[in-house]
This record gives C-alpha cells, sequence and structure tokens, in this order.
C-alpha cells in the first residue's frame, strides 16, 4: 500500500501546521475531539428499544438489546465510534476508489480492483439476499450512518489530516454493498493461489517442468495431515503489480492462521480446549474489533448470545462462541482460482476463440475519479466466460515472459455471487454439530478450516467453501482457455468436502496444512504451507496428556522453528579452523532452538538459512525469479540437503564443481559477515529482537514517508519472539528481512467447562483514534503471549466495565 499515499501530504506549510497544532494547546482538541462518548445516555434515531452498550477495562463493547435489529444497529454504531477511518479506507479498496481521495498514487491499485470487479460481484450478491441477512445488513448500516451523520468533523484524525491537504469529502452513507463489498477483500487476501501458478510457469520456462517440484515442493507425506480419516463420502511481467500488492489483509506465504481443539480425553478438565490465532499482515489499527452481542433476553425472536472477534464493516462475530458451542477458523488455501490464457482475434482484440469459435468479451466501462483531476480516467474491463482479463491493467509484451504478453483471464470462485452473511449469522446462534454444519453450508468464500468444540463434550471439523472440479487438469499453472479442456464442470458438494466428529486421536490441528491425504478422491488443492506449525503442535499435544489452559497459552507463544532441526546437523557435523566460523558454529551447537528475541543463535541460524537458500538456488533462478521464488526454495531445502551430490549446491557460473558441504559453510560466513556488520562483533551480544521487530502501520496515513505523520499513526517497531512458520508466527518476507510481516493478529483460548475461564488478545486496540488509551495497549502483552478475560456473565461485564452508554430511541 505504500504506493497509494505518494507525495500527498508533501508540502511544507502543511507539516509546520501539522507540528504547530499537536504541539500547540489545540493538540489536545484535535486528537480528541473523535474520541466516543462511552457514558450517559443518548438519543437516537433509528432504534426500537433501549439498548446498552458496557465497554470494559480494554475497551470491548457488549451489547446487550432486546432484539436483532437493535443489536446489529448498534454494532453498525460502535464499530464506527472506533473505526470510522478504517472502514472507509476499507470500502474504498474494495470499490477502487481510493485515487478520489489519494490521487495519482492510488490509481494502480484501483485499476486492478475495478478490472476484477469486487463491486459487480458483490451487487449481484445484495440482490439474491435472503431476508434475514438483508435485514441485519440494513440495520448494520443504520447504526453507522446514525452515528457518522451526527459526528461529521469529528470521525477521525485522519479525516482532519487530510482536510489540511485540500482533500475534503463528507464519507457517503455506509451501505448493505459496502459490507459485501468488504467480504470479497477478504477473499481475495485469503482465497487465492494465483501467484503459485505464476511462479511455476516462470521456473518451466526457465529450467524445465522437472525441476519445478524442486523448487516449488510438494506436500510431505509424512507430515501432519487436518483430517486423516475423513468422514466426507467421496506473466509476472505482464501482470500489474496490483495483482500481488492490493491485499487488505497482508500478503505473504506465512498469510494463514493456527487453530486446534482438544477433546476433554486430553484436558485436565475433562471438557474441550479450543485454541486459534489467525496469522495476517501486521498493521494499525488491528484487523479484528472484540465484541459482545447479547439479546437480553435470548429467545427465538432473538437468539444471539455470542462473544468474539469481528470486523469493523461487517455485522456479526467471525471468530468466538456461544453459549453452547465455540469454533476457531484457519485459512483451508484450496485451488479456487485459475488463469486461463485467452486467444485473441488477431483483427479484434475483443474477441476471443472457445473450442472453434470467435466469442465477444463482455466490456464493462469502469470511470475512476482522481483527486486533482477535472476527468476520470476510464477502465475498459474486459470479460470473457473464464472471468477478467487482469493483465490489460499493463499490456505490451515481455522478452522473459514465457508466453509473451498474451491475455490471462482469472477464474475464481469469489467472483460468483455467495451466501456468506448468512452464513456469518447462522453460525453465531447454532448450538449443536448439526446447526454448525448447516451455517457452514452456506460458507462459500473464502474457503477456511473451521475447528468446532461444544458444552456436551464433542470436536469436530468441517472444511466449507466453493471448490472447483475440472474436466481436467489441476490448475497448477496457467492453461489455455480456447480447448475448453481445463474448464470448471462442478463444484464439490459441501458433504463430500472433508470433516471430523469426535476423531480417535482425540484432537484436531489445522495450521494451512494438507487437509485431506492423496487418496482423497477429489483435488482441493497442492499449494499447502509447509505443515512446519502443525507439525510443532501435534507434537506438543500428544507430549501432554493433561493440557490446561495455561499449556495452550504456551503453545500460542512456542517459537521453536521445527525445520531448524532439519537443517543444522547437517552444518553442526563440520568443522572449520577460522576462528569467527568456529565460534559461530559453537554458537549454533549451544542454541536452544528457539527463536526467542534475546537469542544470539536464533539471528544467525535465519541469516545462514537466507544465505543457504540464496547460494543454491541464486544461479540457477537468476535474482528476478529467486525473489518470487525465495520462501519456498527455504522450504525445499530441506530435502535437498540429504544429497550432497544435488546439482543445486553447484555455482552454474563458475568451472569448478561445489559440494553441498562447501555451500553450507559459505552461507555460514556470509552470515557472520552480515550480523558483523549490522551488530558487531561480539556474537554474545547479538539479539535476534535486534533485527526482529513489529512495527504496526496505519495503512494509510502511517506510510506517508513523512516522520511527523509517521509518528502520529505508527507504534513501535517492538522485539517479538518467533520468526517464520513457528507457532507463534511472526513472518517476515525473505526479501526484505528481518521485520515482521505477518502476526498472530488475534489469540483466542476457548474453556468449554467454563466460558468465564476463556482468554483472547488481539495486536493492537480496540480504538482506531491515535493517543485514545486503547489505540495501543494491548501491543506488549500481545506481543509477550497475555491474554483478558473473553468476559461472559453479565456480572463481569459490569464488574469490569469503563463505560455504561445507553441508547435510546
Amino acid at each position: 500500500m505504500r504506493k497509494l499515499i505518494g507525495n500527498i501530504l508533501m508540502i511544507l506549510g502543511i507539516l509546520i501546521l501539522l507540528v504547530v497544532i499537536v504541539a500547540a494547546g489545540g493538540g489536545y482538541f484535535v486528537t480528541r475531539h473523535s474520541f466516543p462518548t462511552i457514558n450517559g445516555t443518548i438519543k437516537v434515531a433509528g432504534l426500537q428499544s433501549q439498548v446498552e452498550v458496557y465497554r470494559d477495562s480494554w475497551g470491548i463493547p457488549h451489547i446487550y438489546a432486546s432484539n436483532p435489529h437493535d443489536l446489529f444497529f448498534t454494532q453498525g454504531y460502535v464499530h464506527a465510534q472506533d473505526r470510522f477511518w478504517q472502514m472507509e479506507f476499507w470500502r474504498r479498496i474494495g470499490s477502487g476508489r481510493l485515487a478520489e481521495i489519494l490521487g495519482e498514487s492510488a490509481l494502480d491499485s484501483d485499476r486492478f480492483i475495478r478490472t476484477v470487479g469486487w463491486h459487480r460481484t458483490a451487487a449481484q450478491e445484495l440482490e439474491l439476499l435472503d431476508d434475514e441477512a438483508r435485514a441485519v445488513l440494513e440495520a448494520y448500516a443504520e447504526g453507522v450512518n446514525a452515528y457518522v451523520s451526527t459526528h461529521r468533523g469529528r470521525l477521525g484524525l485522519e479525516f482532519t489530516i487530510l482536510g489540511l491537504t485540500g482533500v475534503k469529502f463528507d464519507p457517503e452513507p455506509w451501505t448493505p454493498l459496502n459490507t459485501l463489498t468488504w467480504a470479497k477483500v477478504m477473499a481475495w487476501d485469503l482465497g487465492g493461489n494465483m501467484s503459485d501458478e505464476l511462479l511455476r510457469a516462470h521456473v518451466a520456462a526457465r529450467l524445465g517442468t522437472p525441476t519445478v517440484n524442486a523448487v516449488v515442493p510438494p506436500y510431505p507425506d509424512d507430515y501432519p495431515v487436518i483430517v486423516p480419516h475423513p468422514l466426507a463420502g467421496a506473466t509476472l511481467e505482464a501482470l500489474p503489480e496490483a495483482a500481488f500488492e492490493t491485499h487488505v489483509l497482508g500478503m505473504g506465504d506465512d498469510l494463514g492462521s493456527n487453530s486446534w481443539v482438544v477433546a476433554g480425553s486430553h484436558t485436565e478438565t475433562g471438557m474441550p480446549l479450543l485454541a486459534n490465532d489467525p496469522h495476517l499482515g501486521i498493521q494499525m489499527p488491528s484487523i479484528w474489533y472484540e465484541i459482545g452481542l447479547h439479546c437480553d433476553p435470548v429467545g427465538p425472536g432473538c437468539p444471539y448470545n455470542v462473544v468474539g472477534a469481528s470486523f469493523a464493516s461487517a455485522p456479526g462475530v467471525i471468530i468466538g462462541h456461544n453459549d453452547h458451542i465455540a469454533w476457531g477458523v484457519t485459512n483451508l488455501g484450496p485451488d479456487v482460482q485459475d488463469l486461463f490464457i485467452e486467444r485473441v482475434h488477431h483483427e479484434n482484440p475483443n474477441q476471443y476463440e472457445y473450442q472453434g469459435q470467435w466469442l465477444d468479451m463482455e466490456i464493462v466501462r469502469e470511470e475512476i475519479r482522481v483527486a486533482g483531476e477535472e476527468e476520470p480516467v476510464v477502465v475498459n474491463a474486459r470479460l470473457t466466460r473464464h472471468g477478467p482479463i487482469i493483465n490489460d491493467v499493463v499490456g505490451g509484451t515481455e522478452d522473459d515472459w514465457a508466453f509473451g504478453w498474451q491475455p490471462l483471464a482469472l477464474s475464481w470462485t469469489a467472483l460468483q455471487p455467495g451466501t456468506l452473511m448468512r452464513s456469518v449469522l447462522l453460525l453465531g446462534k447454532a448450538t449443536n454439530w448439526e446447526e454448525f454444519r448447516e451455517a457452514l453450508s452456506y460458507w462459500d468464500v473464502p474457503s477456511q478450516n473451521f475447528v468446532y468444540a461444544d458444552v456436551e463434550g464433542n470436536i469436530g471439523y468441517q472444511a466449507p467453501g466453493r471448490i472447483p472440479i475440472r474436466a481436467s487438469g489441476n490448475g497448477s499453472m496457467p492453461a489455455p482457455g480456447w480447448t475448453g479442456e481445463y474448464e470448471w464442470v462442478d463444484y464439490v458438494p459441501f458433504d463430500e468436502l472433508p470433516r471430523a466428529f469426535n476423531p480417535p486421536e482425540g484432537y484436531i490441528v489445522t495450521a494451512n496444512n494438507a487437509v485431506v491425504g492423496s487418496d482423497f478422491p477429489y483435488f482441493l488443492g497442492m499449494d499447502w504451507a509447509p505443515g512446519y506449525r502443525a507439525r510443532r503442535i501435534v507434537e506438543l499435544i500428544v507430549a501432554n496428556s493433561s493440557l490446561s489452559l495455561a499449556d495452550m497459552q504456551v503453545m500460542h507463544g512456542d517459537s521453536s522453528p521445527v525445520y531448524a532441526q532439519d537443517i543444522l546437523p547437517y552444518l553442526l557435523a563440520l568443522s572449520n579452523d577460522e576462528p569467527r566460523l568456529a565460534e559461530a558454529l559453537d554458537l549454533l551447537r549451544a542454541w536452544d532452538g528457539r527463536a526467542a528475541r534475546d537469542s544470539a543463535g536464533a539471528a544467525l541460524f535465519e541469516a545462514f538459512r537466507l544465505h543457504l537458500t540464496d547460494l543454491t538456488f541464486g544461479d540457477e533462478l537468476g535474482e528476478q525469479l529467486l525473489r518470487r521464488a525465495r520462501s519456498t526454495a527455504g522450504v525445499a531445502l530441506v530435502a535437498l540437503l540429504a544429497d550432497e551430490t544435488s546439482p543445486w549446491f553447484d555455482d552454474v557460473t563458475t568451472p569448478r564443481v561445489e559440494t553441498r558441504d562447501e555451500v553450507l559453510l559459505q552461507a555460514l560466513e556470509e552470515a557472520v559477515e552480515e550480523l558483523t556488520e549490522t551488530l558487531g562483533r561480539n556474537m554474545n551480544r547479538w539479539r535476534w529482537g535486534d533485527l526482529h521487530t513489529a512495527t504496526f502501520e496505519n495503512q494509510s496515513l502511517g506510510q506517508s514517508g513523512i516522520g511527523v505523520v509517521e509518528a502520529i499513526f505508527n507504534r513501535g517497531p517492538v522485539p517479538v519472539d518467533g520468526t517464520i512458520a513457528t507457532v507463534n508466527n511472526t513472518s517476515y518476507s525473505p526479501n526484505h528481512p528481518y521485520g515482521v510481516t505477518v502476526v498472530p493478529s488475534y489469540r483466542q483460548i476457548v474453556d468449554l467447562g467454563d466460558f468465564t475461564r476463556s482468554v483472547s488478545m488481539h495486536t493492537t486496540g480496540q480504538s482506531g483514534h491515535p493517543y485514545h488509551r486503547h489505540y495501543g495497549d494491548m501491543i506488549d502483552p500481545w506481543r509477550n503471549i497475555e491474554y483478558h478475560p473473553m468476559l461472559w456473565e453479565r456480572a463481569d461485564v459490569h464488574a469490569d466495565a469503563e463505560g455504561v452508554l445507553v441508547l435510546e430511541p
């Protein structure tokens, strides 16, 4: 998103004014006039009855309402109180309308999003809503608008600062379409493997198809699968950078999650424990917003009583528990995106071939308004039977793209109208396994792994989602679109998708690893996480036959990269007479294997692994392709190290043949040189946390490049434990080490024996307003693996309340 801001605030006078305002007495008013009212009584037009909002000591609101309309109305109201700028920014991303306020710097992103057409699909979805979902979305929108309409000029500091630059606008009324478009943004971030398809195509083009699995390795046969006993019955250069950079929830190979559920037979209480921690991009404010939604009283006319994590843009709770069940989610990662190479008529670029016939593309005209420009930018999105042509945004011929510049159409399940909102609402009021599965039958995109537990002591797993069945092929690389051979012919029926209920193991672990084995009758996908986190979680579960809630917290914080156990033996078997290398080898031999922030061994191992990856693969792949493949190549190392004669260890740019052991020592030498330069000569004073830090950046003004502005909105850097693919998954990009890019964005542990013992914590704080006490109060507890109670009983909510707001019609 850094390109989206450009030079919008590069006006000296504005900076001076901003510094003066914040430094002077007026700064108190400017920074705090948007803080929400949390005490007292307010008349709010649109309510049907009185509503009470208790905010606990972490700023988490618990809403008590007598009917569903008022419950979700008030959820919209409190979301807007705390996070309206975030909501405004997200809806503009989803509809491709950032350039209206951010100018030309946002144009590439808008062009791509308008081409793909998230907003067009959401509009179709809106027409198909069932009555209940429509009523809830309308009530939520009414609540947002009730707050916005009475607080214009006090909606957030971001609006104020943009106004100082001359960018002034009145936010439009919130609509159900905005929520549905946000769901498409979420699906885009979590539901695709397009980049993996293009990576395979590039590797095959450069080195030949047989080398693809060496660089992008398949899931190991001996690693955990989520459901071992399923119950189911049966061009990068020619593509816009926005296709890879437009990720609100974050991006990277470690975008995913952990969740696991343990039956009472493995816990000290005799009842299930359920843990979850979604891994999403680091940002400010948090992606999540914790909330309690309580019907008062609970009954057939108002059945909701649920707590957990929500998105400030949508009604309901995404992860949490109600009176009867608890659930957690991780990204399933099925192959729901295919790229089709279209053959275009040489005389008419708006016709394409399909099975011997020339078909007309559908042309959709999109006008993009750009701040500071009088005339809109026009995008003519071209749609084929396979989907939108996504590389029209750039176009042109690229010599090193294997297919030349040919139109690539994106088939993606989220470009068809869905029923996600119905699923969210049914999930919040499900009372048992059957109702849980009924709710998930409407969860189409993005496909997620759902773990389940209930107060009767049952545990379960269900994979929902719209997953295509192909006529042939597996969608692993771009396929010809003109033959008809690779079409989607159907979707895997919900009752045929993997599920488990009270499995014999007594636990279920999901960590974006393979869902099922190769003998499953349907192809779900092949781009799984490598299984390191799943392997470690299983190790920790089976090592303790009586797990407590405290044990689950320790598991959340586990920072041991298990792949170090696979890599280091090859290095530590070697010796070297050079004193610095000998000292480095001793340091790694003494390392306890944890990526703790105060660890010297962790810093050295992480640097060593990156250099080893580059030395092994860089000469064959070249820098451009290595940049795309570093993450998967790092995984591929483990298998290669077992073969000391592997040709990958030879540097093809030199006349001699290098050996594995030579490359291992060279990588260690380069790592020592790197860390000596950055951390000093004394290895004992090296600290992983001096390299591996978390900075929570505001997605808009926090990436302006202007220090005084960034200081207002951003928090950090702070040293953190963990690394790539540890359970405590504080991941970084191998191309830009070692700053954190992906984090456990919300941790939750639910005790089905007593909900009052359940705990949670997300990354930053409930508030989206800088300088508010709840803007960054969760950062230190989060990084130290601490939690707050998930308040449940009304008496506990009352006792912990820092504010009580009564809303009256």
